[in-house]
């Protein structure tokens, strides 16, 4: 798998990591896992334009 198609399922899949902690901490009050859940969430998106980089330079 070339990296930026690596760098974009992984971004993905903090993305969606992130969405389902900072729901669940949303539900039961919890603001410490609603936090790590928007960092993880913010993480995905980053390493997600990177792959996008990634792959606009050819790599």
């Amino acid at each position: 798998m070339k990296s930026s198609t690596k760098d974009k399922a992984e971004g993905n899949l903090h993305q969606v990591k992130g969405k389902i902690k900072e729901t669940g901490g949303k539900a039961v009050g919890n603001k410490d896992l609603e936090k790590e859940g928007k960092g993880e969430n913010v993480k995905g998106k980053v390493q997600e334009k990177a792959g996008d980089v990634k792959k606009v330079a050819g790599k």
